[in-house]
């Protein structure tokens, strides 16, 4: 019996028509990366162990996919895994190639991931991230243009959304204030569940991970903070009056919101002190982007790293960035039903076969039209009519050209509207201009 085919569970198949859509949003993504001066680069799937290990903290660095067998002799070689996100390769690049990148660095990169998570709604074990990175600058120039990019890239894919912002040093503020500087990880891990296990879970990991009742209590208020940014800016800084360092991180907050309303961002933004990231490697701004209309997960996140790159050996570049994560915004199009009605890869026009005298007109007219750039097919066998149109209909191709010998005598073609199932004796340049 033959075995019936599968796939690992977390992953997924896309079919034509669902990369049409993936693509658009890729192609979106890419677009306004651009408008910024980002420029793309690509790391290998593989990593080593030893690059990989360490950075993600130690919820991530269980979600790591080790590669069994890489082809070498395992004494050989060192351990491999295949990449957990895009940030940590791109240090690695960055350290890597230090004699051709020229500071501050403006990349993107657009490849799949891999997590060793288990399987649900939203959640998968391979996706696509698009990143956006500035390294080499400290300037929170770069976290505005981080937001305006987001603000454009969602208002293009029509989602709205809302950007919810935090400083990990106001969180190692916070840690100090409640008595807890040396559980600043602890903490961050367990906050940064508060939207899937509620406040009350929460506070249980946070006394299962060694802090004592009277500092969870201490940080309760501080968790429900609310007001205007403003109004919570304001409350940070007199809590704050006396911790250097979470003092700083509210300034740095202070001046991306004033450098936002400068440069007229509209994007909705919240001061979020629930929002930690659990990986390690931030230490200043962090970022999440949530759909207002779709229950998800954050469909984008990132913030500031000062010494990624010191893990590699080249301490002192500040780096800063985000990603955009196209499995969830594909989900959340697909429940909008945002998608739009033409897209630029599907076919226009296909021209019907009657034989072979007609599929000789039918391809010097195909080369003519795909050099305007316009997407023709040729049906490639002379069946039955209502079988070519059946395909036509399947695919979705608004046209079909139909050629018999009063056609090509009055070098023209019989244009069909699918749509409408009118049909309309046309020229060439006739059927470019409709068609471009």
């Amino acid at each position: 019996m033959a075995q019936k085919p599968s796939i690992p569970k977390g992953t997924r198949d896309f079919s034509p028509e669902e990369m049409v859509r993936r693509n658009y949003i890729f192609n979106t993504i890419r677009e306004v990366f651009r408008l910024y001066g980002f420029r793309q680069i690509e790391t290998p799937a593989m990593e080593t162990m030893q690059t990989l290990m360490g950075k993600y903290g130690e919820e991530g660095d269980k979600l790591l996919f080790r590669i069994q067998n890489s082809g070498e002799k395992a004494s050989e070689a060192p351990e491999k895994g295949l990449r957990y996100d895009l940030t940590v390769p791109f240090a690695r690049y960055v350290v890597q190639h230090r004699e051709e990148v020229v500071f501050p660095f403006r990349r993107y990169q657009i490849q799949p991931v891999w997590r060793a998570d288990r399987p649900q709604k939203g959640r998968y074990r391979e996706f696509y991230q698009c990143d956006v990175d500035i390294v080499g600058s400290d300037s929170l120039m770069g976290e505005l243009e981080l937001i305006q990019i987001v603000e454009q890239v969602y208002r293009r894919l029509g989602i709205r959304v809302c950007l919810h912002l935090n400083n990990r040093k106001v969180l190692a503020g916070i840690a100090r204030l409640i008595g807890a500087e040396d559980r600043l990880v602890d903490i961050t891990v367990a906050i940064d569940k508060l939207d899937k296990i509620g406040i009350d879970k929460v506070n249980e990991e946070l006394q299962e991970r060694g802090l004592s009742a009277q500092a969870v209590d201490r940080l309760q208020p501080i968790l429900h903070l609310d007001g205007s940014n403003q109004d919570k800016l304001t409350r940070l800084r007199t809590l704050l009056a006396d911790d250097e360092i979470g003092l700083q991180g509210v300034n740095e907050l202070q001046e991306v919101f004033d450098l936002m309303q400068t440069a007229g961002v509209t994007l909705p933004v919240e001061l979020d002190l629930c929002l930690a990231r659990g990986l390690n490697y931030y230490t200043g701004a962090i970022f999440e982007v949530k759909a207002l209309d779709v229950a998800i997960g954050s469909i984008t996140g990132g913030g500031r790293y000062d010494n990624l790159t010191g893990i590699f050996g080249l301490s002192g570049v500040s780096g800063v960035g985000i990603s955009f994560g196209a499995d969830r915004i594909y989900d959340v199009l697909c429940q909008l039903n945002a998608y739009p009605e033409q897209n630029a890869e599907q076919t226009r026009l296909i021209f019907a076969c009657f034989g072979e005298a007609e599929k000789r007109y039918a391809l010097a007219w195909a080369a003519a039209l795909r050099n305007e750039g316009i997407a023709v097919e040729i049906y490639p066998e002379a069946v039955k009519m209502k079988k070519q149109m059946a395909y036509a209909d399947a695919n979705h191709i608004p046209f079909v050209a139909i050629v018999g010998e009063n056609e090509m005598n009055a070098e023209q073609v019989m244009l069909k509207n699918m749509l409408t199932g009118e049909q309309t004796p046309v020229t060439l340049a006739t059927l470019k201009q409709m068609l471009s």
